[in-house]
């Protein structure tokens, strides 16, 4: 690899950090830990003949190209990690682009077409999205025991509450008021289908019908990140996923002092 990166043409230092920070900032805005963002970077950066060094904060990334043919060649750049919504296709794509770039030396150039084009790629359907979000919840109401009836219920709560969130962060709601009334909407939805229908489990469709609003993946992450070294992000991604987990509880404590349901 080393000698193909030095029969290459020089690379600017200055584009190579811009693609760089950009390629970062994305795959920590997706939701990828930042281990995997610090080797996806370095391969790229070495890939094409330089050293690359990250430091990632919870709203910034600090990255810094070295020269290996120069050591007084660096250049530092700070980007702003931008909120977005979890992606792991593009998590996906872009670490393989990352061991592309290495095994076959694509150009810098090619390195930018190929991002653009995975970044601009259209997400699944929202139209597909809602029906399989409920789907899945449901299908956590029946894990946790809950019959057809409850099932049901779940499934009509989650569609409502999750089009409801979803509305939300697309007019630039914050995202915290989001979650509050999502779990607000789909817990009044289950308490008062689970009093007019017959149902042996309406505790656990009350339950469930906040399930999909769990930060799990937040969570994970929080916890890798600490185990990883990466203390301050991890620390971060625990408070933050506390907060969404607090508004549930927010949500849901509405609909029961709302209700004067105390237990099911």
């Amino acid at each position: 690899m080393s000698d193909s990166a030095s029969s290459r043409a020089p690379v600017d230092i200055h584009e190579l950090r811009r693609f760089l920070l950009d390629f970062a900032v994305t795959l920590v805005g997706a939701g990828s830990q930042p281990s995997r963002v610090l080797r996806s970077a370095q391969r790229i950066g070495g890939s094409l003949g330089h050293e690359v060094d990250l430091a990632i904060f919870p709203k910034h990334i600090i990255l810094s190209v070295l020269s290996r043919g120069d050591d007084t060649t660096r250049r530092t750049a700070v980007g702003d990690i931008r909120p977005a919504p979890f992606n792991f296709d593009i998590i996906l794509k872009l670490n393989a682009l990352s061991w592309e770039a290495w095994d076959r030396g694509l150009s810098l150039a090619e390195l930018r077409r190929r991002y653009t084009a995975i970044v601009s790629a259209p997400r699944t359907s929202r139209r597909l999205e809602l029906p399989l979000i409920s789907c899945a919840n449901a299908a956590f109401c029946r894990l946790f025991g809950g019959d057809a009836t409850a099932m049901a219920v779940v499934f009509a709560a989650t569609l409502i509450a999750f089009f409801i969130r979803r509305e939300m962060l697309i007019r630039r709601i914050d995202h915290r008021m989001a979650f509050i009334l999502a779990a607000f909407v789909a817990s009044l939805i289950a308490a008062l289908a689970i009093r007019h229908l017959p149902t042996a489990t309406p505790e656990i469709a009350l339950g469930a019908s906040v399930l999909f609003l769990i930060p799990g993946v937040p969570l994970i992450n929080a916890v890798n990140d600490v185990v990883e070294g990466h203390i301050l992000m991890g620390f971060a991604r625990a408070v933050n996923a506390g907060i969404l987990i607090i508004c549930i509880a927010l949500g849901l404590s509405a609909t029961l002092l709302l209700t004067g349901l105390s237990a099911v």
